[in-house]
């Protein structure tokens, strides 16, 4: 009878799934793509364009610790 009960229950991803329903259902299913797939052309080019938009920041520290980011040409409006 004990043995039943564990198994009417499930895995613990099942258990998971069930604990999180009315989540999901707020915030939408988990992403269950693979992350071992090989990277699209268009992909590239997006990452590309978001690694040159990255390289025209710097982030600056002040002396309490805190951080910002600020154009490394404040004269450039490329992005703005």
């Amino acid at each position: 009878m004990a043995r039943r009960n564990i198994e009417d229950r499930g895995n613990a991803s099942q258990r998971f799934m069930r604990a999180t329903g009315k989540l999901r259902a707020v915030f939408g299913p988990a992403n269950r793509s693979s992350l071992g797939h090989d990277m699209t052309e268009e992909n590239r080019r997006l990452l590309a364009q978001r690694e040159a938009e990255t390289q025209q920041w710097e982030t600056v520290t002040r002396p309490d610790g805190s951080t910002y980011v600020v154009p490394k040409d404040p004269g450039d409006k490329s992005l703005r």
